[in-house]
């Protein structure tokens, strides 16, 4: 086995755009300098994913995730580092060069590696079969040319045929040497109680499952025997979970952001077909419910889907489900109903592609209407069953997460069934209202759940990513200089108890200072930096000084700032994580209650629809920036809230002198001077600070020699142990002068 070299390593990686990356997986637009989009690592409805060009990474400012191109392909595709490496060198069509890999990497290759390379395996073997042999081509490419599918779909979609001889496919893997675990952990073969194994897809048409990067990790056979199951599906694995995939959104994807729309059909061949008329951005559910694994990733390229069903009405109601799931995710769903006897596949098959666009357009229908239509049919002489009816439809509208587009709902409800639009309004808000006491106690439950199950759970950590043929980590341009290593304080004095003294004494203003930062912006970020792995990594105020002073071996001398400097990690490191996650759920709600009464209150007095527009869109900026500005202002004072309600008498207070104000600007200073806030400039501050107290641990230990070489000259020691004394005390000089490189050669005195 192979790996890929050093220079082909730096190519790709100087290639590498990350908004090309991306792209290819979210929807992104521009925003300044940057670009934004909805997170493809968790579920949102308002981006905060924002990719980098100019510093190549991005990163989700919700969850965290996010890093350089590489990274990016190694967390989205569950990909190891090599993998990732080829995923990127195929996409911007670079030569790999590469060499033997030693036992010790060949172990490191993980399963899903080979999981994938188990598949393209299958994948080749059944396009050569029903190409290439007697039985693949008078029976599979029959089956398919009866269905009006041409070689170019063929093609296209990779389809193949299994051989109806039960060990065909599992024979020629192990002779040409796939691991018999891979073949039954993938689901291409089954291995029965008795250790026989066979193939799962003997005698069917193929169509392969493709991810959104193009790997194949699924596939679905299609019998052509009455007697048997019509469809037989992978069985979920490593690679593939069968609610996160759609069939044909890889080759649809670029499609669907071109046109801003999904359209969703259910099976294989309705995709094949809709492609095959030149309706290209169609996607499958693959015959199953629609999840919501499903519908995050069809958000994630567009916000617009229509959904075709065919005239079953019995099927229709059962899919009614979905759209409520589609407008829960905040997607803007249009439903269009075939005629009756047709599916997607008849219908593309026996209409050219403008008939097909144009019948579209001209059917497709909003949800409210849709639902009106199935949901009361034959109801018109029951009260009862019209008024379940009209409840469904309620409920579905209170599932809007858009203000705007609900009330433009409400009106249609209203004008559709007769009802009256306060009634409507109000019922949609009762529901809203129910909804989200349901949601919080299932949030409830779920932490407990987790809390109870973490317990109970092994330690252990993520497998770290193999990595060696990286180049250095390139870190952003630091903020602060980098002073020479001081190392740990010697110790100087035989009467420790007195000079220990002393010591305090001159470090404790340098100490205050590190403390009260610790403690008024520790949790806030100080710098965003690149690890060795090209990850985004959030560097904190309180990282940073623990680094610094773990760096050069120091401590807090003094045991109380000690002991609040130590809280402020601990309270970092165990309880915010959880804190700032219901602070951020409590804020989110605030903003949307904001936002919805401002809406009520510019509709009731806006002169025009330009100027609820304008209004609206200044609401949502003033609600973000709100949200923004009191996420932080929390994180500022949560450290301080819990080191000033301490049981520790002397922690409680000297918190209080390190976060209290002496001095209060007037009222008219204020008013005509923009005064920069210390929490705006932590760049400068912050490693300033530390650099002081470094220079201040200098001048100490500077001061503590020169009383050493007196007394050795005074006291006539050799001359050696002056000379060695001298050298360190001409090492300290040179330290501190590049010290004052940074401070502007300010002079430290004691105190």
């Amino acid at each position: 086995m192979k790996k890929i070299d050093r220079e082909t390593v730096q190519r790709i990686l100087d290639v590498a755009d990350i908004v090309d990356v991306v792209s290819d997986f979210v929807s992104l637009k521009r925003r300044g300098s940057s670009y934004l989009g909805l997170c493809p690592f968790h579920n949102e409805r308002t981006p905060s994913f924002s990719v980098s060009k100019s510093k190549n990474i991005c990163k989700c400012f919700s969850c965290g995730k996010g890093g350089s191109p590489v990274n990016f392909i190694m967390e989205h595709e569950q990909m190891t580092y090599q993998e990732a490496l080829r995923y990127l060198a195929g996409k911007y069509n670079i030569e790999i060069k590469e060499h033997e890999m030693t036992d010790e990497e060949r172990e490191r290759e993980t399963e899903r590696a080979s999981l994938l390379a188990v598949n393209e395996f299958a994948l080749r073997h059944f396009e050569y079969n029903l190409n290439e042999t007697d039985d693949g081509r008078n029976i599979g490419l029959t089956y398919l040319q009866q269905r009006g599918v041409n070689e170019a779909m063929i093609k296209r979609f990779h389809l193949g045929y299994a051989l109806e001889r039960s060990t065909a496919l599992y024979d020629e893997a192990k002779r040409k040497g796939y691991n018999e675990k891979y073949l039954v952990d993938t689901g291409l073969c089954i291995r029965t109680d008795t250790g026989r194994v066979y193939d799962r897809f003997k005698g069917r048409v193929i169509f392969p499952v493709f991810s959104v990067a193009g790997k194949v990790i699924a596939f679905g056979g299609r019998t052509l025997k009455k007697d048997l199951a019509k469809y037989v599906n992978s069985p979920e694995s490593t690679i593939y979970t069968k609610s996160k995939e759609l069939y044909g959104l890889y080759q649809a994807k670029q499609a669907i952001v071109k046109h801003n729309k999904c359209i969703l059909v259910e099976g294989y061949l309705d995709v094949i077909s809709m492609h095959q008329s030149g309706i290209e951005n169609v996607v499958a559910s693959s015959g199953t419910s629609l999840t919501d694994g499903q519908i995050r990733l069809i958000h994630r390229f567009t916000d617009n889907v229509t959904v075709i069903y065919d005239g079953d009405a019995a099927g229709i109601k059962a899919s009614l489900r979905g759209i409520d799931m589609l407008l829960r995710e905040g997607l803007n769903i249009k439903v269009l109903l075939l005629p009756d006897g047709d599916d997607p596949d008849s219908f593309a098959q026996s209409h050219t592609s403008t008939e097909v666009e144009e019948y579209i357009a001209s059917n497709e229908v909003d949800f409210i209407q849709f639902k009106t239509g199935i949901l009361l049919q034959g109801l018109e002489n029951d009260p009862i069953a019209r008024s379940r009816a009209i409840g469904d439809i309620v409920q579905s509208i209170s599932l809007i997460p858009d203000a705007v587009t609900a009330n433009v709902y409400i009106k249609e409800c209203s004008r559709r069934l007769d009802i009256d639009e306060r009634v409507v309004a109000l019922e949609v808000e009762k529901r809203r209202k129910q909804q989200a006491e349901k949601d919080a106690n299932a949030a409830r439950q779920e932490r407990a759940r987790k809390s109870l199950g973490d317990a109970a759970q092994p330690e252990g950590g993520a497998i770290p990513a193999e990595n060696s043929d990286s180049p250095a980590p390139v870190a952003e341009a630091a903020p602060f200089v980098e002073p020479a290593t001081i190392g740990s304080m010697p110790t100087v004095s035989d009467d420790a108890t007195r000079d220990e003294k002393k010591f305090r004494r001159f470090m404790l203003k340098y100490e205050n200072a590190l403390v009260k930062y610790m403690l008024r912006y520790g949790l806030l970020t100080l710098a965003d930096m690149v690890d060795e792995d090209g990850n985004s990594v959030t560097v904190t105020v309180a990282d940073y000084i623990k680094s610094e002073l773990e760096r050069d071996s120091m401590e807090i001398c003094n045991p109380v700032l000690a002991s609040i400097y130590n809280a402020v990690l601990k309270l970092q490191a165990e309880d915010w994580p959880r804190v700032e996650s219901d602070c951020r759920e409590r804020l989110e709600q605030a903003r949307a209650e904001m936002i919805s009464a401002g809406e009520a209150e510019i509709r009731a007095s806006a002169a025009d629809l330009s100027d609820i527009e304008r209004r609206e869109g200044e609401l949502k900026a003033a609600a973000d920036e709100k949200y923004i500005r009191d996420l932080r202002e929390y994180a500022m004072t949560y450290p301080e809230r819990v080191i000033c309600s301490s049981p520790d008498d002397n922690i409680r207070k000297v918190g209080m002198e390190l976060v209290a104000e002496r001095h209060v600007l007037s009222k008219v200073f204020t008013k005509y001077t923009h005064i920069i806030a210390d929490d705006e400039r932590l760049p400068d501050i912050v490693p300033r600070a530390v650099i002081e107290y470094k220079d201040a641990m200098l001048e100490w230990q500077i001061q503590q020699l020169n009383r050493s070489i007196k007394e050795a000259f005074s006291g006539h020691d050799n001359e050696t142990h002056c000379m060695e004394l001298m050298a360190r005390l001409s090492e300290l000089h040179a330290l501190r002068r590049d010290m004052a490189t940074y401070l502007g050669e300010r002079i430290i005195l004691p105190r």
